[in-house]
């Protein structure tokens, strides 16, 4: 095959050579290397399929969504309304008292905390005779528009309240309702713009967690801070006689403190301090009442000034110490007598009398008025409970129906 065949069949043709070769650009070196061609790479085209079309618009619609609750939020937050605002989210509390993290809590709460004053009348051996006592506590702010929640020891049998927020302002209060079962009491004060608390789960605090005392102690020093931690959950204690299930703590607590708030590391209201564990070198025992516990009353004083949820026996119980006690009530055995019954009341229908010793109920023996009342705490309206008597030397048992 010759020489030009050869290049037809393969479709290529010769480059004439030129006998004069072309002028090297480095005229020095004998056999200079070619440059190397540069290659650029094509930029890769991201093609969106359907599937990832549609992943990217759920995304933007989650993000938008997100930001219109937290805008819708922030807005009802910073107007008046009587919403109690309650933290739905996991509590995640610490143990460490660190510095920063406490100054964070009170840079948020302290200005939910305010100072309760009150003056009480009380009349003398005669008409011209007026004694008047003042007293003092705290209280929460439960509202933007002026809902105040404090203990019902704080402003018992209290003619006049004033309440002072953090800022100094004063506002006359008037009392919403009170219940002294669960030594909870609500007041309003008419405010716009105030700086509500954010209410927590008590229920899921450990022993560890750390709490935050926000008060007015000695009724002098209003905003003082102690810090400390939960130091049992679930106390059961019996207070001006009534027993309650409550929330130990070592933070600093002194008298004005009672109706404060006890907040935990996230700077919501676990808490609505209520006592002080007191006597001989007793120091580092507060309690507080636990805010999933008094939430639901809270809610009802505020709805209907009273607790009307709560079962009742419809009597009014003796608690019979001594002997001298039952001569002057006329019967034979100290023990927890039914002096007085409310007309078709439960126990009237059921058919307690007047003079009957309750001795138990619903198996537990009853030694003091409290058990009794703690027994029917533990129920609702609608439910039974079997009372026994001792009525005339014989035992009773009787069902009665909340």
């Amino acid at each position: 095959m010759n020489e030009e065949n050869k290049w037809e069949e393969t479709g290529l043709h010769p480059v004439p050579q030129s006998e004069e070769q072309p002028q090297t650009e480095y005229p020095h070196v004998e056999n200079p290397q070619p440059k190397k061609k540069k290659h650029i790479r094509a930029k890769k085209i991201v093609q969106l399929t359907w599937g990832k079309l549609t992943a990217l618009l759920v995304c933007c619609m989650l993000i938008s969504l997100g930001c219109g609750i937290t805008g819708a939020f922030l807005i009802v937050r910073s107007n008046s309304s009587s919403v109690i605002y309650q933290d739905t989210s996991k509590v995640i509390n610490t143990g460490s008292e660190d510095s920063s993290t406490i100054k964070s809590v009170v840079e948020q709460c302290a200005n939910s905390v305010v100072e309760i004053q009150t003056e009480s009348v009380t009349n003398g051996s005669n008409l011209f005779q007026q004694y008047v006592s003042s007293g003092a506590g705290s209280g929460v702010i439960l509202t933007a528009d002026g809902y105040i929640v404090t203990n019902h020891h704080v402003i018992e049998d209290a003619n006049s309240i004033i309440v002072r927020t953090r800022s100094g302002d004063e506002y006359k209060a008037t009392l919403v309702g009170s219940d002294a079962q669960s030594d909870l009491a609500v007041l309003k004060i008419e405010a716009t713009g105030l700086t509500p608390a954010v209410l927590g789960d008590s229920t899921k605090l450990e022993v560890g967690d750390l709490a935050i005392a926000i008060g007015n102690p000695l009724g002098e020093l209003g905003g003082s801070v102690t810090s400390g931690i939960i130091s049992a959950l679930d106390r059961e204690m019996t207070i001006d006689g009534q027993t309650m299930t409550l929330l130990q703590t070592d933070a600093a607590v002194n008298p004005g403190n009672s109706g404060g708030g006890l907040f935990d590391a996230n700077g919501d209201l676990i808490g609505i301090v209520n006592a002080k564990s007191s006597g001989e070198d007793v120091e580092g025992i507060g309690f507080a009442i636990p805010i999933s516990t008094a939430k639901e009353i809270i809610d009802e004083l505020i709805n209907n000034g009273a607790v009307t949820s709560r079962p009742t026996l419809g009597v009014s119980l003796y608690n019979v110490t001594d002997m001298n006690t039952a001569a002057q009530l006329g019967v034979d055995e100290q023990g927890v007598y039914i002096v007085q019954i409310v007309e078709d009341g439960c126990a009237d229908k059921a058919g307690l009398k007047t003079g009957d010793r309750i001795i138990g109920v619903d198996g537990e023996t009853i030694e003091d008025a409290t058990d009794v009342r703690t027994i029917l705490n533990q129920h609702k309206i609608g439910e039974s409970i079997k009372v026994t008597v001792d009525r005339d030397g014989k035992t009773l048992s009787i069902d009665v129906a909340l």
